[in-house]
């Protein structure tokens, strides 16, 4: 599992908007504007979406080898960015979506119901940053 450093930690909890970017079933890359959070205990990067999103789609699709799909949230603020790379999946637990909706009301603000919403979940094990953050 990923542990960040503390300046990634920091960074990480700071209220900045990001990228995720997730692989088409054609392989090109579908990048949009998301808000996510951190969980420090289990190394992973969480984002909600409405389960018919694009982002969502691409995340229940295995790869062409069969492989678990992968994507990236890259966040940026001026001369500073890190990439977090990993796995991801759909989650539709309820707990986790409750979860999910309570962190990012902490880093952002509350969000309205919305019984479409799923959660993503990036188990990341890759970790690219600024160098001041390597």
């Amino acid at each position: 599992m990923i542990r960040l450093n503390p300046e990634q930690l920091v960074f990480v909890t700071e209220r900045h908007l990001a990228t995720l970017t997730t692989l088409r079933a054609d392989s090109s890359p579908h990048v949009v504007p998301v808000a996510f959070t951190w969980d420090v205990d289990e190394g992973v990067a969480r984002t909600t979406a409405r389960r018919t999103s694009v982002k969502v789609a691409n995340a229940r699709r295995t790869a062409a080898d069969g492989s678990a799909p992968r994507a990236a949230v890259c966040q940026v603020d001026g001369g500073r960015w890190m990439t977090l790379e990993g796995t991801i999946e759909v989650s539709e637990d309820p707990q986790e979506i409750d979860d999910a909706v309570a962190r990012y009301g902490k880093r952002y603000r509350q969000l309205e119901h919305d019984p479409d919403r799923v959660v993503l979940r990036l188990r990341v094990d890759r970790v690219m940053a600024s160098a001041y953050m390597a």
